[in-house]
């Protein structure tokens, strides 16, 4: 009898430590993948289709750790960084730049950009402890509605991106005029049994998640953390949280811009105006299905987290519109799940704070 209590013991705290989202959307992911072999759906293509969006959307969630492991939670201000890397790109295509040269621009601009943007927006969340996320919100959607009026009234003069008529920038604009287009994805691409394994995408997302784990085994990620899980006890040890704090934010904005730069390359467009306010949402749902809390991340937790919410939403849409044919599911199934995971984990910040 007691070992039977033990075992379930073991089994609930192994649940606990997984992670119920995670448990969840793993389950779910495996019926749709079966289904998707008995309707006998193109599996080699569905596998492609993972790897491309495990790696283009990488780094976007990757860049949800610095600010969760700080204690500010799940940064939803991700437009922030994401604004500074497209304003690199289209800054780059205007002063002429193509292929890897407009890539590598964008980096290094972007970066520059981005460490402004993040130490700024730094400072804000130490200055309003407590609702960071609720704040950070606010902050991701304003950048947006701001970075919307810029696009219109920027002088850029290049044909690529304005519009036929009128002033301004175009919503979508097209890389593959500036030889931009998948260029990191083809790097060392192989085929393999019909699948196309996008090595130079793969491994760019790897060496910035092993970066990633390398850094906080430093003196400066482990402040990080400490500030994160007791900032009352880290500041009587004499650790400066609030600029620990903002250190973790421009690493997570810095992240947002390349990960746009990384998302675009790949996508083959550039989208601009509104398009930012929807990247947030999805990479703090990965991270969360990955069995991040909002106090809580690592590496680990992303790459778990961006296999299945990418993989789930590349087969369940395909297969949802195959079962129910003559209607498109994929985009209500992509919120469902997305905003599902999101409100699940946010129930648990009360909880997690009492600890």
């Amino acid at each position: 009898m007691s070992e039977s209590v033990a075992e379930r013991h073991t089994a609930d705290a192994s649940a606990k430590k997984i992670g119920l989202p995670t448990i969840i959307i793993g389950i779910f992911f495996l019926i749709v993948l079966i289904a998707a072999l008995i309707i006998r759906l193109p599996m080699p293509v569905l596998i492609s289709d993972l790897l491309r969006r495990f790696g283009m959307n990488g780094l976007l969630v990757l860049a949800m750790v610095p600010s969760i492991q700080s204690g500010t939670g799940p940064n939803f201000a991700l437009p922030i960084g994401i604004v500074c890397g497209l304003l690199t790109i289209v800054s780059g295509i205007e002063f002429g730049l193509v292929g890897i040269w407009l890539i590598l621009f964008a980096c290094i601009a972007g970066t520059a950009l981005a460490i402004a943007a993040g130490y700024l927006y730094g400072k804000l969340l130490n200055s309003i402890k407590g609702a960071e996320m609720m704040i950070a919100t606010y902050t991701g959607f304003s950048i947006v509605a701001l970075m919307s009026l810029v696009w219109l009234m920027v002088p850029f003069a290049s044909k690529k991106m304005g519009w036929l008529m009128g002033t301004g920038l175009r919503e979508t604009i097209q890389l593959d005029a500036v030889g931009a287009d998948s260029i990191i994805n083809k790097f060392l691409m192989f085929t393999i049994f019909g699948i196309k394994v996008p090595t130079g995408l793969l491994l760019v997302f790897f060496v910035f998640c092993i970066l990633m784990w390398l850094f906080f085994k430093t003196k400066t990620g482990i402040a990080i953390m400490a500030g994160g899980i007791n900032p009352r006890y880290a500041q009587a040890s004499g650790l400066n949280t609030d600029k620990y704090r903002i250190i973790a934010n421009i690493i997570s904005t810095v992240l947002a811009a390349l990960g746009i730069i990384l998302f675009s390359q790949s996508y083959g467009y550039a989208q601009l105006y509104l398009a930012p306010l929807n990247m947030a949402f999805p990479a703090v749902a990965a991270i969360l299905i990955g069995g991040a809390t909002a106090s809580r991340a690592s590496v680990s937790n992303v790459i778990i987290g961006v296999f299945l919410f990418q993989g789930l939403l590349t087969t369940s849409m395909p297969v949802a519109n195959q079962l129910f044919i003559g209607t498109d599911l994929s985009e209500i199934i992509r919120m469902v799940i997305q905003n599902g995971i999101i409100l699940y984990a946010l129930t648990q910040v009360k909880g997690v704070a009492k600890q």
